[in-house]
């Protein structure tokens, strides 16, 4: 069993960690919670009712949320010609095509997200095996293969985050920082849930949506009820 520091013991002996509630509740008690010397992160965990083996109960995307999540993303555009121009004029922090391939196969990881256009799909495709584990590879479902790199850097930059279907089941997300008002991480909240509502594969049964926790980085996760898990705006 994993050891707890004193400010988690207290927030597990003076909350009931069991109870479902609205996700105005929630969110307020992980702001009043989060006793962290740092801005900690807010994170949203959905359980959903899939199988993550078929292949048509895979949920995949990215969504760019109305308050932005409170973090700077750096941003790699693979790109050559008038892209790459494009791609450096938009705010990019790295651009280029064989120099980075080369920069990456030798251990260089200074990027939080990498874009490429549909023609340097076949450059990066070497990548797959070095990008893969670590969620950077670029995918036409996230947004990040695309001719429409400016667009795609000013998304990120704005605060878009990526959602997968994990091996069990799960999608976990950033949905803003301790330090957003409330209002501001229910409307983050809310888009992330509606989004993954409308993501619903056509093959799911039952209750879609099994478990609905947010929580910060240091802190306990409080429950939101799974069969209303949209809060009021």
């Amino acid at each position: 069993m994993p050891k707890h520091g004193k400010k988690y013991n207290e927030t597990i002996a003076n909350n009931d960690l069991s109870q479902l509630l609205e996700p105005a509740e929630a969110l307020a008690l992980v702001k009043s919670n989060a006793k962290a010397k740092f801005n900690e992160t807010v994170e949203l965990s959905v359980h959903l009712n899939l199988d993550p083996r078929q292949a048509d109960q895979q949920i995949r995307g990215a969504v760019v949320l109305p308050h932005g999540t409170g973090v700077t993303r750096s941003v790699l555009v693979f790109a050559k010609g008038e892209k790459a121009k494009e791609a450096e004029e938009a705010g990019a922090d790295f651009v280029g095509a064989e120099e980075m391939l080369e920069k990456i196969q030798g251990g260089w990881f200074g990027f939080d997200v990498a874009v490429a256009t549909p023609d340097m799909m076949g450059l990066v495709g070497r990548l797959g095996r070095i990008l893969g584990p670590k969620g950077l590879m670029p995918n036409p479902k996230t947004g990040t293969v695309t001719m429409d790199v400016a667009r795609a850097i000013a998304d990120i930059k704005a605060g878009k985050v990526e959602y997968r279907l994990d091996k069990a089941a799960n999608i976990h997300c950033r949905i803003g920082k301790t330090s957003f008002e409330p209002q501001q991480l229910l409307d983050n909240y809310n888009m992330i849930v509606e989004t993954l509502v409308k993501a619903r594969p056509a093959v799911a049964k039952g209750q879609y949506m099994k478990s609905v926790t947010v929580s910060s980085t240091m802190g306990a996760g409080f429950r939101i009820n799974p069969q209303k898990p949209l809060g009021s705006k």
